[in-house]
């Protein structure tokens, strides 16, 4: 058959994905291949069918056990005779399948690089009819890749001694530096070389601040109610807690890591990819290579130690191509985490890479530049576009601020500490922050220590990374680096050349706290006080605050107010040994409130039944900002006179005004976008049937701007017509 008709017969499939008929085409033709694919673009199917044409077996090396069997699995399923040899097999399942390669009846065999180590495993390929080699995760074997094996250096010899045989080589990350390594570490000759978008555009890419984490993590997840997802922690222990914290709170949520048994960690990903839950919590041993395509989000609550192991890690969302949610949850506290294990690491080079990797990882996190662009930029990928109307940063509100003077009293600390101190060192002293270390070496006496006492440490840590983003300053150095001046600098230092900022408009936020059925109410300032009491017995017995109650538990308690030991007994999650540790202490409180506050009313239990959950965040419209641009449009001013007057982006008026629209407010959208055009807009949202700006522009021609899609799309979704 043609690869087509396979295409179609074999797997079911109408067409193929951009770039995937080249690969096997030249497969076919026996030629190298070197394919930079993204996590969901298809590389499975890139030797998988050229397996089920070529005579003979193509031998996949694959670095993962989980990796194999669901590959196996998802190719017999459709008729391809596949197999995988590695640790996990019986002695008895082993012969079967040596028999079954020398019998040539295998389309397919996965095996793992350190099998080649295996004195007699090349005789046996040496003895059977190979028709390909096939490399998968082959960043593995380049030393400037983030997830280096040594097993993977044993398949430099592949085309030594088997020089008739092509190797295609895949990988969903590597830089070009990688690309190029990988290319002469294999030895590939004359390859026909794939490099595909990184850009995976149904990804929402957001960062948020490392605070009341807990809450923060209830609040996403409620809005992402029944969704597949996968939660990444650093840590084993974190792991753990986190999964206990979630189930604790109602969500069906069980742990993956290095630590657990073999048979654990395969029950618990099983259940994940059967949706018998809808959280895994993991460190980075899940999810190479996971073949699951409804993830519908993933959140990193920890800070990834480089860009490609958060890029490999976000690619699992949205493998079917529909919108999902990429969330990493940022704090500084997480860099000497990381730096600690970093300086461990005795070659020179190795450690100088990580530390760059981690510097680009800390730069996406802080710095108000498009989430796109910066992941882009770090795989060599220009994005051309200002706006990719898919992260935080380009959707979100922002607010040009002129932060000439505080970049000079930054850069003059710097300077008259003899560029010698690393970030956090300078902010002591711009702060004034009494140290013995300042002390010691003088520099209460500089003249600029103290000059920002007036504004808090973060931000000056803001304007730190902002003149790192600008290049006005530079961070040299490997275990200990510091921050030194570049020549743009003395323009601003000597010259007043002015400095302005993006500055994130933070949305208001709703109070935290469980919320109850109709008619009955959570009483928040009782949640706050039994919260403090919580955290209080929490830390006595050294536990979590979620294992003495959950948040729901607290909840009811503050809508029913028990002042029993019965009372307290009919509450959700306070059971025998719970009533026996805590009951008291929250009877007390709940007493002591109550005798505070004696004009509240009890309710009966018995009245009607309830449930408790706790809401989702949700997004309150900035009322003076709102308004001051709607006032501004009144007056006849356009979208540009509008940016300029309120020394905004304009992106951020565009996006006010489109707000603006679907609060109802009088605005004559024939004035922002001409009626033919309109037309044409509210026609291409609803033939692409999609909410995303950027397909309603690109199938325009152009003709139409981001701004004009936005306020048809507010106007639309007003009118009930999207």
């Amino acid at each position: 058959m043609s690869p087509h008709e396979t295409l179609k017969k074999v797997f079911g499939f109408q067409g193929f994905r951009p770039n995937q008929e080249g690969i096997i085409n030249n497969i076919l033709a026996k030629r190298d291949i070197f394919a930079v694919m993204p996590t969901g673009g298809g590389k499975s199917l890139c030797y998988q069918l050229p397996a089920k044409i070529m005579e003979g077996t193509v031998v996949v090396f694959s670095p993962l056990i989980s990796l194999m069997k669901d590959q196996v699995d998802g190719a017999r399923e459709v008729g391809v005779s596949a197999a995988f040899i590695n640790s996990s097999m019986t002695s008895q399942d082993m012969s079967d399948t040596y028999r079954k390669l020398r019998a040539g009846s295998l389309d397919l065999l996965y095996i793992a690089p350190e099998r080649l180590a295996v004195s007699h495993f090349y005789d046996t390929l040496g003895s059977v009819e190979i028709s390909a080699f096939a490399v998968d995760e082959a960043h593995c074997i380049s030393e400037w890749g983030h997830d280096f094996r040594p097993d993977y250096l044993s398949l430099s010899t592949l085309i030594t001694k088997f020089p008739n045989i092509p190797v295609a080589a895949f990988t969903a990350t590597a830089t070009e530096k990688v690309q190029r390594d990988i290319i002469d570490k294999l030895g590939l000759r004359n390859p026909y070389t794939i490099r595909a978008s990184f850009n995976r555009q149904n990804l929402f890419y957001r960062v948020e601040r490392k605070d009341n984490l807990e809450s923060r993590i209830l609040t996403f997840l409620r809005n992402h109610n029944n969704e597949q997802g996968i939660i990444y922690r650093t840590t084993r222990d974190s792991v753990v807690e986190t999964a206990e914290f979630l189930a604790d709170n109602g969500i069906k949520a069980l742990p993956y890591h290095a630590g657990m048994t073999p048979v654990e960690r395969k029950d618990n990903q099983e259940a994940f990819n059967r949706d018998e839950v809808t959280v895994i919590v993991a460190t980075i041993a899940f999810g190479m290579g996971i073949d699951k395509s409804n993830i519908r989000f993933v959140v990193h609550m920890d800070l990834p130690k480089n860009p490609e192991s958060f890029y490999q890690e976000t690619g699992r969302a949205g493998r079917d191509g529909e919108p999902a949610d990429c969330v990493l949850f940022f704090s500084r506290g997480d860099i000497p985490k990381i730096r600690f294990f970093i300086d461990q690491i005795q070659d020179d080079r190795e450690r100088s890479v990580a530390v760059e990797k981690l510097n680009r990882m800390v730069r996406y996190a802080s710095q108000n530049v498009c989430r796109r662009k910066q992941i882009l930029e770090y795989f060599d990928e220009q994005y051309e576009k200002d706006n990719c109307d898919a992260c935080d940063i380009c959707t979100g509100s922002v607010e040009k601020t002129d932060i000439t003077i505080d970049a000079q009293k930054l850069m003059s600390a710097i300077s008259r500490t003899g560029q010698r101190f690393g970030a956090a060192h300078i902010a002591d002293i711009v702060v004034g922050a009494n140290t013995k270390r300042i002390r010691e070496l003088g520099h209460d006496k500089v003249k600029t220590y103290g000059v920002g006492r007036d504004k808090p440490k973060t931000h000056w840590r803001f304007i730190t990374d902002e003149l790192l983003a600008q290049g006005l300053i530079v961070q040299n150095g490997d275990r200990y680096p510091v921050l030194q001046l570049t020549e743009k600098a003395r323009n601003v230092l000597f010259k007043s050349h002015p400095v302005t900022a993006l500055k994130r408009l933070e949305p208001e936020r709703k109070k935290y706290g469980p919320s109850i059925g109709p008619g009955l109410s959570v009483d928040e300032a009782l949640f706050e006080r039994l919260r403090a009491l919580r955290k209080e017995l929490a830390d006595k017995q050294q536990v979590p605050p979620y294992v003495v109650f959950s948040d729901k538990t607290l909840g009811e308690m503050c809508c029913y107010y028990p002042v029993t030991e019965p009372e307290m007994a009919k509450i959700n999650g306070v059971g025998d040994m719970k009533l026996i540790h805590y009951g008291a202490e929250f009877i007390a409180a709940i007493k002591s409130y109550l005798g505070d506050n004696p004009h509240i009313t009890v309710p009966d239990r018995n009245e009607r039944d309830f449930s408790i959950s706790v809401p989702p965040v949700k997004k309150k419209l900035k009322g003076d900002t709102y308004e001051a641009t709607f006032e501004l449009l009144k007056a006849g001013l356009s979208l540009k006179e509008i940016a300029e007057r309120r020394k905004l982006v304009q992106t951020t008026i565009a996006g006010h005004i489109e707000r603006l629209i679907m609060d109802g407010r009088e605005i004559d959208i024939d004035l922002l976008v001409e009626s033919d055009k309109r037309a044409q807009i509210e026609k291409l949202f609803t033939t692409l049937n999609t909410w995303n700006l950027t397909p309603v522009v690109e199938n325009s021609n152009e003709t139409i701007t981001y701004d004009e899609a936005r306020f048809v799309r507010g106007f639309m979704q007003r009118e009930g017509k999207l």
